[in-house]
């Protein structure tokens, strides 16, 4: 056995069915390795060549996230292992358990600026929890099986650098034996519980917002609300596990929001934060905040917390429910759910109502019928920008599906190679990239890796044929829009030509068969969607300097560009307005 063939035997041992990467010279003991363990079919692991090294990493993540197992992916010396670094990125924001492999340069060579030199463990530093170079056959199965552990205890990323060279080496040193270790609740301190409950039985007005933390911990959280009579928001990362079965839903808050959390919120005398790190310090109130989360480092980061808890959602819960005093007036909630449920019917609700006589399509109308028409159980992705916005409104997550973007490192491109991750790691559910026309053409090749493993995945394409996140962001700057449109580009014809069932779709009445026949295609599909470029997304809370800044915009519009396209802007978004 060789150092590689014992790295790949240790992944095995730690349950490691593929790792994501492109083959190449330093990383090919690696591969061999790889090669020799048979595949997952006989308990080996299998190779996914993927076309960019991004494209790995990200399908890693999502694995990972969906999972909650440590994934790997690979890449070669120099640019290869660099091209993983967005991807990495994004895996450790999300908090998914990855190894990266980050083959090196030979060990003889290192520091002499030799042909494609750079230095992993040097680089790879900022975006993970572990990253170490081996140096010896001797060091290497400890170093492996630290990184191993460090992924998945810190849920993060690891990165193991390895020497060309060295991993053709004999194996020297035992292979650690690897026990996975079981998670422990974190029970929250007595005296943080005591003040918590005094707090709470003296308040009249009580909101919460969840983030992701409340993962399995949804009907202990509708129990507190119900006896707080608090109205729930939540955050994107958090909607899978809340929103579902929730009477107390109140929607989101942020730039992608919809509902009347961000008001809820506002307006409560008590704010309580379980299990989010909602980076958007401009939408959390002034008001006394309570905060709960397993990582006592996120506690108080984002606003002023009076009552920080380091603890686990759900021992938090049980020590604080059976304490609270019942008899609590729920006239707060009632009022915060039935503005949430006006504002559902009208801006939300409006632009999917007899949207099928609307030309350019409406994406929310798109978004809409996708719901409508997806499993019960699919996984859904998400490109960073206005898909973020439409997956957000309208795919129901029901507690058995799930949705999964780049949510807290907001690449582009991600949606299609977090799909070809999910469909690896879940090959008999629907998995559905929701991808904009800007994401899909960054990582345009990773469509013939999806062709390639013949996966069934399906790619709805938004073709708005500009960055309409990046529109948005320029004209509530006060700034007209400027670079952000492409021409036009036929997506389906691509598609079709590396060998997916496609479909463009112009006409709205024509949308539901074409999505129907996609989703129910044994293989590749991918629907290009051509949609509205002048739709945005509109806050539920609109601050006076957004307005201002809007308003400057589409006075600059109309001075340089003349008043026809602002014209065509307002009424795509207004004009539902006598619905409200």
């Amino acid at each position: 056995m060789n150092v590689a063939e014992q790295l790949v035997a240790q992944l095995v041992d730690a349950g490691v069915h593929r790792i994501y990467g492109i083959v190449g010279d330093s990383l090919n003991p690696i591969v061999d390795a790889v090669r020799k363990t048979g595949g997952s079919a006989k308990g080996g692991i299998d190779w996914v060549h993927v076309r960019h090294e991004e494209g790995a990493a990200l399908a890693a993540a999502a694995e990972a996230q969906l999972t909650g197992e440590l994934a790997v992916c690979a890449g070669s010396c120099g640019p290869g292992n660099l091209h993983l670094i967005n991807g990495l990125y994004d895996a450790q924001r999300s908090g998914a358990p990855v190894l990266a492999i980050a083959s090196h340069i030979p060990s003889v060579q290192i520091g002499e600026s030799y042909f494609q030199e750079t230095h992993p463990d040097r680089l790879f530093n900022e975006c993970s929890v572990y990253s170490e170079l081996i140096s010896t056959p001797d060091q290497a199965p400890r170093v492996v099986n630290s990184a191993i552990r460090h992924a998945v205890a810190l849920e993060g990323v690891s990165v193991v650098t390895l020497p060309g060279d060295v991993s053709h080496e004999k194996a020297t040193a035992p292979t650690p034996e690897y026990s996975p270790a079981r998670r422990a609740n974190l029970t929250p301190n007595p005296a943080d519980v005591e003040e918590v409950v005094n707090v709470l039985n003296a308040a009249k007005k009580v909101a919460i917002f969840a983030g992701a933390g409340v993962k399995g911990a949804h009907d202990e959280v509708i129990a507190f609300a119900d006896a707080l009579k608090a109205p729930i928001g939540h955050s994107l990362r958090g909607k899978d596990f809340i929103q579902y079965d929730n009477p107390f839903d109140v929607g989101m808050t942020g730039l992608l929001g919809y509902g009347a959390a961000a008001e809820g919120m506002k307006d409560a005398d008590i704010l309580i934060l379980l299990g989010t790190d909602f980076p958007y310090d401009q939408f959390l109130p002034d008001t006394t905040t309570i905060q709960v989360d397993n990582r006592a480092e996120k506690l108080g980061r984002r606003t002023d917390v009076s009552y920080a808890i380091h603890a686990d959602v759900i021992p938090f819960i049980e020590a604080v429910l059976p304490r609270l005093k019942g008899r609590r007036s729920d006239k707060f909630l009632k009022d915060t759910i039935k503005r949430h449920a006006k504002i559902m019917k009208a801006p939300v609700g409006s632009y999917t109502r007899n949207a099928e006589k609307f030309k350019p399509i409406h994406p929310e109308y798109a978004a809409h019928l996708l719901n409508e028409l997806a499993d019960k159980d699919a996984i859904f992705t998400a490109d960073t920008g206005m898909c973020n916005v439409w997956t957000a409104r309208y795919i129901d997550p029901l507690g058995s599906r799930r949705l999964i973007g780049s949510f807290l490192h907001g690449t582009m491109a991600n949606a299609l190679p977090h799909a070809i991750g999910a469909q690896v790691a879940y090959p008999n559910r629907q998995v559905i990239s929701v991808s904009g026309d800007g994401g899909l053409s960054m990582l345009l090749g990773e469509l013939v890796t999806a062709r390639m493993h013949n996966l069934p995945l399906k790619v709805i394409t938004f073709n708005n044929s500009t960055l309409g996140m990046v529109k948005l962001e320029m004209l509530v700057d006060g700034l007209p829009d400027f670079g952000t449109n492409v021409h036009d580009v036929n997506y389906a014809g691509v598609a079709e030509a590396i060998g997916f069932h496609a479909e463009r779709v112009d006409d709205p009445k024509k949308l539901k068969k074409a999505l129907e026949k996609a989703l129910a295609f044994d293989g590749p599909a991918l629907v290009e969607i051509i949609t509205d470029p002048n739709a945005l997304s509109l806050p539920p809370e609109i601050t006076g300097e957004q307005m201002l800044g809007f308003a400057t915009a589409m006075s600059k519009i109309v001075l340089n560009r003349g008043a026809g396209e602002a014209v065509s802007m307002a009424t795509s978004n207004m004009r539902n307005i006598p619905r409200f």
